[in-house]
């Protein structure tokens, strides 16, 4: 990375890097904008922004995965519009530092990143937090702050109206285990998963073009439904204050498609608390039935899945050792997450390469979720020649 650094910006002298992970969500989806509850992981997939001061009153950002070079200067970037880029992240990230109070100085910045797009393992979200860290250059901000700072980024200028999760657990994320994190108080606890469980990640290596307009679309549905309900319970703030037994009671008078998105949100966080507990008592069965329980109330009632990952869950359920699998992620392509024995890793990976290239024609990428810390300052140079 250093080698790029120097070849196109001609030196490297006083360069810093910052790193933000990946994440997959092991359960808890489409909760987290409902202000319920998610159990992420961080990923020791990663984004990495390499950065030095520029003396041109620009700000250069050149991406190594697109051999791409994008420049402004600092003076335009709060006039920006989007662009429908992948830049689009950075400078929504710039905009909303420079509203916080933060000075945007003239930089030169170089993204690397082993997250894959559109892999639903939250490539936007690294490369908000990482860039937010490089614009930052060490002032002091709050997590939880940069956080929300990076997620009013895809809210204002990307226009996507994702919930906190995402960039929470890139920040926040911890090695050696998952995070439950209260989507309304913003607080978190650790979560130790089985070591006689391991999880991957499998790419469907699509992103169907619905996917950007559907995730709108089921907020908007949320929103509505909570109005709904609200006519029968005037105290709940969202669709995690209506208990499933009140749910039941009022859903003959919701219209269908609005009880069946209410139904997955209201049983999704009762889900992501049963799995916490079952992976207390290293029920294995109990935490995979619940994974294939969530794919089924995504693909059924919430309606966001897709015919490749409903391949790969029912495919991965046929494979021995493995305990259970859901989409992951917003939807209508990216990845599956798989429950499994340790021991059945490498049978799994090399049947479902072969399942699903027979069937889509596609080679699926498999990764380890091996959880990670969050994001920060890289000062070991080799960590950075590791990643690619």
């Amino acid at each position: 990375m250093l080698d790029v650094f120097r070849r196109i910006y001609g030196s490297a002298d006083g360069i810093r890097v910052f790193r933000a992970p990946g994440r997959v969500n092991l359960i808890g989806e489409h909760t987290d904008y409902n202000l319920g509850f998610v159990l992420p992981v961080a990923l020791q997939l990663a984004t990495y922004v390499a950065t030095t001061p520029s003396s041109d009153a620009r700000l250069h950002i050149y991406s190594e995965h697109k051999q791409q070079m994008r420049e402004w200067t600092i003076a335009a970037i709060p006039f920006l519009e989007r662009e429908h880029d992948w830049t689009d992240y950075p400078v929504g990230v710039a905009r909303e530092l420079i509203r916080a109070g933060f000075a945007v100085k003239p930089a030169n910045l170089l993204v690397r990143s082993t997250v894959p797009e559109g892999s639903g393992l939250s490539s936007s979200a690294a490369l908000e937090v990482s860039c937010a860290l490089a614009l930052l250059q060490g002032r002091r901000i709050g997590r939880l702050e940069l956080a929300q700072l990076c997620q009013r980024a895809e809210h204002n200028f990307v226009g996507i109206p994702c919930g906190i999760m995402d960039q929470y657990v890139s920040i926040f994320g911890q090695a050696h285990s998952a995070i439950e994190l209260d989507c309304r108080s913003f607080t978190h606890r650790p979560v130790y998963l089985p070591e006689s469980a391991a999880f991957v990640a499998v790419n469907s290596m699509v992103k169907h073009a619905l996917a950007a307009s559907a995730y709108k679309d089921r907020v908007k549905e949320c929103i509505t439904a909570m109005d709904h309900l609200r006519q029968h319970y005037p105290s709940a703030a969202s669709l995690r204050d209506v208990s499933l037994e009140e749910f039941i009671e009022a859903a003959p008078s919701l219209p269908d498609l609005l009880a069946r998105r209410a139904r997955h949100v209201i049983t999704e966080n009762r889900r992501v608390a049963r799995f916490v507990e079952a992976a207390s008592r290293v029920d294995l069965q109990e935490m995979g039935m619940l994974l294939v329980d969530s794919h089924r109330s995504l693909q059924h009632d919430y309606e966001v899945s897709c015919a490749e990952l409903d391949f790969l869950v029912d495919t991965a359920l046929t494979i021995d050792g493995v305990c259970g699998a859901r989409m992951t992620g917003g939807g209508f392509g990216g990845s599956a997450v798989v429950m499994l024995q340790p021991n059945a890793a490498p049978d799994f990976e090399s049947r479902m390469i072969a399942a699903y290239r027979e069937r889509f024609g596609l080679t699926p990428q498999v990764y380890p979720c091996r959880p990670s810390s969050g994001a920060g300052e890289v000062t070991n140079f080799e960590t950075i020649a590791a990643a690619g």
